[in-house]
């Protein structure tokens, strides 16, 4: 864990581990107990390319997929 703190003009620095791990861009969100700062990808579909190379299913089969298993949990 690490520290930053605000500058007399309200920026914040981030240390250069997390810029180097996590980039430059973030999303932040209000939360009722503090703020969290999301990383934002340079090319957010990229990104999304990445993380589902390996699913080999059409969206159609997927959404069919969790539509089943909706209806099943419902008790159907």
């Amino acid at each position: 864990m690490s520290e930053a703190t605000l500058d007399g003009r309200g920026r914040l620095t981030l240390p250069k581990e997390v810029r180097e791990r996590y980039g430059d861009h973030y999303r932040i969100v209000q939360l009722h107990d503090g703020i969290k700062l999301i990383p934002i990808e340079d090319d957010p579909l990229d990104a999304l390319r990445s993380e589902f190379a390996d699913v080999e299913k059409t969206a159609e089969e997927l959404r069919a997929d969790a539509r089943e298993g909706a209806l099943e949990g419902a008790g159907r």
